[in-house]
């Protein structure tokens, strides 16, 4: 019977040769990716192809294309993985914000921590990058929309988000509106089933 050494052991070196396997495998998805290799299939995309031949789930399918192809512009955490040193999960965390000013950085992190070390800190990059590129009025700015439909029974359906200023506007032209609405039946004024 083995020891508990030794069988830690041998799962850590199977699971550098399972990072480097899957090092392999998302170098040929990305070179298969990029030379069309599925289109010849009738296939929609590289990952549905992945869903059809190789049995992953669509959106890991999708997730691993990315992986690929972005590893192809990060050699140092490249080579981490196929070398054994770096696991998928790291390495598809690092693709997320990774690029040549911050790899090094990334890689260390990645080396020296947890994958759940690298998702936090990737995480908050993430956000730190969102605040730098938008302000919170941009923000509102950029997601602002308006959709109306009508329903069934003629009832106007009104589905919106505004910054909050144009949003105070909307709010007290629609209490003007039901303000002025006829009352219908036992229905007091002013409940008319607008909703805060």
């Amino acid at each position: 019977m083995r020891s508990i050494d030794e069988l830690a052991t041998e799962i850590c070196t199977l699971a550098g040769r399972i990072n480097a396997a899957n090092h392999q495998f998302l170098a040929l998805v990305a070179e298969f990716d990029r030379r069309n290799g599925w289109f010849e299939s009738g296939m929609q995309s590289c990952a549905h192809w992945l869903n059809w031949k190789c049995g992953i789930a669509l959106g890991a399918a999708r997730e691993k294309v990315r992986v690929a192809r972005a590893l192809e512009n990060l050699a140092k955490v490249s080579a981490a993985m196929a070398s054994g040193r770096l696991s998928y999960s790291k390495a598809r965390e690092i693709t997320r914000v990774g690029n040549a000013t911050n790899e090094d950085y990334l890689l260390s992190i990645a080396e020296h921590g947890t994958a759940a070390h690298v998702e936090r800190l990737v995480r908050a990059y993430r956000r730190c990058q969102e605040a730098e590129e938008l302000s919170r009025e941009q923000r509102q700015q950029q997601h602002r929309r308006v959709s109306f439909r009508y329903d069934d029974d003629g009832s106007l359906i009104l589905t919106c988000q505004l910054p909050a200023e144009v949003g105070a506007l909307v709010m007290k032209a629609l209490d003007l509106a039901i303000e002025g609405l006829p009352v219908h039946g036992d229905v007091p004024a002013g409940t008319l089933g607008f909703v805060r």
